[in-house]
C-alpha cells in the first residue's frame, strides 16, 4: 500500500510489535501498514464516522472520538507511540494536545503543514490572499486548519515544554529535503518526540 510520505516515514520508524494509537486515523491506511508489516497493536481514533466505519470494515480497531476531548480517557503510557498526522493545526489547543500525546504514548510522532513554506509566503505577498497549495488544498473558509503553525513555531513550543526531538524529517512535495532552511523550504514536517 502506498502511503503519504509523512505516514511512510512514521511507519519506517515504529518498532515491530509496538502498541500504537493513531489519532485522526482517517481511513486507517497507516494502521493497516503497521499491523501487517510491523505486527503492531494499532488502534485509531477518528472524528468522522464514515472513516471509522471504513476502518472497521477493513478489520482495523478504530473508534469515533474527538481528540481534543477524548484522549483524557486513555491511561498514562498506554501506548508505545501516539501518532498525530496532519491534525495538530486543527486542534483547539495544540499545546495541550502535545501534552496528551506524550502522556498516553511513551513517544509521539507529529506531522503538520508548514505555513512558512516559500510558496505560502509568496502567495500571501503577491496576491494578498490565503494560498491554496498541494498541502493546503482548500480555500480559507473551507479549511479545518485553525492554527497556522510553522516549523519555527513548533520548535519553540517543544523548547517551552521541554520536549525532546528524537528525529525530524522535512518534505517538499513527496520528497524528503535536508534540515537547512526547513522553515522556508519544507511544505510539511514530521517529528518524533519524547519527554
Amino acid at each position: 500500500m502506498a502511503l503519504r510520505s509523512d505516514l511512510r516515514v512514521i511507519a519506517e520508524h515504529v518498532k515491530p510489535g509496538s502498541r500504537v494509537l493513531d489519532i485522526g486515523c482517517g481511513d486507517g491506511d497507516l494502521m493497516a501498514v503497521l499491523s501487517q508489516e510491523k505486527q503492531a497493536d494499532a488502534r485509531g481514533i477518528e472524528i468522522d464516522p464514515e472513516s471509522v466505519e471504513h476502518c472497521v470494515s477493513r478489520g482495523l480497531s478504530a473508534i469515533q472520538g474527538d481528540a481534543d476531548h477524548d484522549l483524557a480517557e486513555y491511561p498514562d503510557d498506554a501506548f508505545d507511540y501516539a501518532i498525530l498526522s496532519q491534525t495538530l493545526q486543527t486542534a483547539e489547543r495544540p499545546d495541550l494536545m502535545l501534552d496528551e500525546l506524550l502522556r498516553v504514548g511513551r513517544e509521539a510522532f507529529v506531522s503538520f503543514p508548514n505555513f512558512a513554506h516559500w510558496q505560502v509566503r509568496a502567495d500571501l505577498l503577491f496576491t494578498g490572499r490565503m494560498p491554496v497549495t498541494n498541502r493546503l488544498p482548500v480555500t480559507w473558509y473551507e479549511t479545518q486548519n485553525i492554527h497556522h503553525l510553522t516549523v519555527a513555531d513548533f520548535e519553540d513550543l517543544l523548547r517551552e515544554k521541554g520536549v525532546s526531538t528524537v528525529n525530524r524529517w522535512f518534505f517538499h512535495r513527496e520528497r524528503e529535503i535536508g534540515h537547512f532552511a526547513a522553515n522556508w523550504r519544507a511544505e510539511y514536517a514530521v517529528y518524533q518526540l519524547s519527554r
